[in-house]
């Protein structure tokens, strides 16, 4: 029987302050900046419509909603009449070229989301949409698109009509969250959940440039979780990220979340608690804990997947009762270490929430969680009030400066100087109008140093509204 432990270099549910942890940085490095470089319109009239407490074309889980590759940046949204639309254009212009590719959302679901891959060893741009617990749509594009597009046209001719398997590969008809994310091989990767919230399984395919292959599910929904209030017996893992680092490990935070509402102090409240972590050196066919040991192989049966029960996969403990977000974000630094954004109440505002979204809104506040070159893990608050119960989204610069993008596109950084524990509003998303979650492009502060995010402005009903991307210069 496995046994429910915690790291021993746990958090403990204490916050670093200045020095803990702290990176090593030169003393010429700069510290976190951003200088607001320009605003582009994507759509002016943008599907608009709230459920789940977010929005279609900007839940910030989707992976990726917006990227960047060979100096263009995608972007793919729904329209006001419902079609799937991709855009391109060289970084730096100031307009953007829209092709529809073929699919209409189905459901007014905020989980539907557009996400977006790149296939190095073909050059195609691959989507995967309108999922929530049951099927899905996939487009991809011909070859070699990504690879020349100052010599291809973009025209909806470039696509392949939409499929609802991936060519053929059909993995499951309880589908949800798509990621992509790219092997260092240049390989595809799709990261997604089979069955439903409190009783599901992470799973992995692969693309390698001619087929798709299903890897198989690595995490398990079995097991018995126990709080002061009461156990449950099924759950799923909801990850931070799926990532790889320069040098080719895959690093995945996440939280869980129970099936049985027992286990929380109050109906009102979600039943997601603690922050793990896990990593895969074998392009996640294995899954190891932050010490090295195997707890879980993708594709395998049983006790051979990751489970709440597993030892050494807690890094940040935390009860049901304190509104714990799950999905927020996390990057890798220079080194290869990770970190992470998680949210929730604070125990100084009381040891029970009791209504989700107002306690959030009210008293939510964002951690920065990061493991430091002597192995330890630290946790940091970052001093601005959420004012939301939605997400914020992580990026680290060339110096390993870290930027919180809060909910409203709100900027907060922390210096590496420091440990990453200075952290102070740099941007309070004057001018944006920005409804909540917003939409960051993880690949392009490596390519240009530029933080670009995505966002709607806020509306009301069903209304639509402007649908834009902002850019913010970065230290060089």
């Amino acid at each position: 029987m496995k046994r429910r432990t915690v790291i021993a270099t746990a958090l403990l549910g204490a916050v670093a302050g200045p020095g803990l942890g702290s990176t090593v940085a030169r003393a010429a490095d700069p510290g976190p900046s951003v200088t607001r470089r320009g605003t582009t319109t994507l759509d002016p009239q943008a599907l608009y419509f709230v459920s789940y407490d977010g929005l279609v074309n900007n839940n910030s889980f989707q992976k990726n909603g917006l990227l960047t590759y060979r100096g263009h940046q995608y972007a793919a949204w729904y329209t006001a009449d419902r079609n799937a639309v991709v855009a391109r254009r060289a970084l730096g212009a100031s307009t953007w070229s829209t092709v529809r590719v073929g699919h209409t959302l189905r459901y007014d679901d905020s989980h539907n989301v557009i996400s977006m891959g790149v296939s190095r060893v073909d050059g195609r741009l691959h989507l995967n949409m309108d999922s929530h617990s049951d099927g899905f749509t996939y487009v991809k594009s011909v070859a070699g698109l990504m690879d020349d597009p100052t010599r291809l046209s973009w025209t909806a001719s470039r696509f392949g009509a939409p499929r609802s398997t991936l060519d053929g590969l059909a993995l499951t008809s309880q589908f949800t969250y798509p990621q992509f994310v790219a092997t260092p091989e240049g390989r595809l990767q799709l990261s997604y959940r089979v069955a439903v919230s409190g009783n599901g399984r992470n799973a992995l395919a692969e693309y390698d440039g001619s087929r798709w292959t299903a890897l198989g599910e690595w995490t398990s929904s079995t097991g018995t979780y126990t709080s002061e209030h009461g156990s449950s017996t099924a759950r799923n893992m909801y990850l931070h990220g799926i990532d790889y680092d320069r040098s080719g490990r895959l690093h995945a935070f996440f939280t869980w979340r129970e099936q049985n509402g027992a286990v929380m102090c109050s109906g009102g409240g979600i039943t997601n608690h603690d922050t793990g972590y896990v990593h895969s050196d074998d392009r996640g066919r294995t899954w190891r804990n932050d010490a090295g040991t195997v707890v879980g192989t993708t594709g395998g049966t049983g006790s051979d997947r990751v489970a709440v029960t597993d030892p050494g996969l807690v890094v940040d403990p935390l009860n049901p009762d304190h509104s714990l977000m799950n999905q927020e974000s996390q990057f890798t630094d220079s080194a290869g270490r990770p970190h992470a954004i998680i949210s929730y109440v604070p125990g100084r505002f009381g040891q029970c929430t009791t209504d989700y979204v107002a306690d959030r809104i009210r008293n939510g506040r964002a951690f920065h969680v990061r493991k430091t070159a002597s192995g330890a893990w630290r946790k940091t608050e970052i001093p601005v009030p959420l004012n939301s119960s939605q997400r914020t989204k992580l990026v680290l610069d060339r110096y390993d400066n870290a930027y919180a993008i809060l909910p409203f596109g709100r900027i907060a950084g922390a210096s590496a100087a420091s440990g990453h524990t200075d952290w102070r509003l740099l941007f309070d998303g004057a001018g944006l109008n920005a409804f909540g979650e917003v939409v960051v492009d993880e690949t392009r502060v490596a390519q240009d140093g530029v933080l670009s995010f995505m966002y709607q402005e806020r509306s009301t009903g069903t209304t639509p509204s402007a649908l834009r991307v902002v850019d913010f210069q970065l230290p060089v």
